[in-house]
């Protein structure tokens, strides 16, 4: 488990530089909630407890992501991507929500296995920002893409429900 309180001025992050009873809060308040996860907590401007709750909830779509792409479960994209979402593969391809969809359903793209890590979430009132390293094996079209990956998933809160609104994956090294 890593919590990262830097300061984070240019990126709405919350500053911390002589405040051990803020520190003090995150290790002993809410860093046992997500031991199990490898989430670093950036709080924004403002932060509040009720943010706690926005982060379980998009820890928890995280987590539902990441099933629903081992077990090519189109329903939940159907339900959990905006009409809107757009994705960057890590070739710089742009795909939409109904593609998505049509690869989980085809079976053309396959997760045999991945490791979600290094989890950062980031709340700003409605929208939610997660970056996260993840290591994946797979296959898309019989091509094997299995290696070690970052994204960024951006989820929006719309009529009290989550959606992501865009993804982006980066092969790494």
């Amino acid at each position: 488990m890593q919590v990262h309180l830097y300061p984070l001025a240019d990126s709405g992050g919350l500053v911390v530089m002589n405040k051990c009873h803020l520190l003090l809060f995150w290790v002993f308040a809410v860093v046992p909630a997500f031991s199990a996860q490898h989430v670093a907590l950036h709080p924004g401007p403002g932060f509040d407890s009720g943010d706690q709750g926005t982060i379980r909830q998009i820890v928890d779509m995280e987590r539902q992501s990441k099933e629903a792409s081992l077990h090519r479960d189109a329903d939940f994209s159907l339900r959990a991507l905006a009409d809107d979402y757009v994705a960057i593969t890590p070739l710089g391809q742009v795909t939409t929500k109904q593609e998505t969809i049509s690869a989980r359903r085809s079976g053309q793209l396959r997760y045999e296995a991945m490791n979600v890590t290094d989890m950062v979430v980031r709340v700003y009132g409605d929208t939610a920002v997660v970056t996260a390293r993840a290591d994946v094996k797979g296959h898309q079209l019989g091509e094997d893409f299995s290696g070690p990956y970052r994204y960024t998933r951006v989820w929006i809160r719309r009529n009290g429900y989550w959606q992501a609104v865009s993804y982006q994956a980066t092969v790494t090294q």
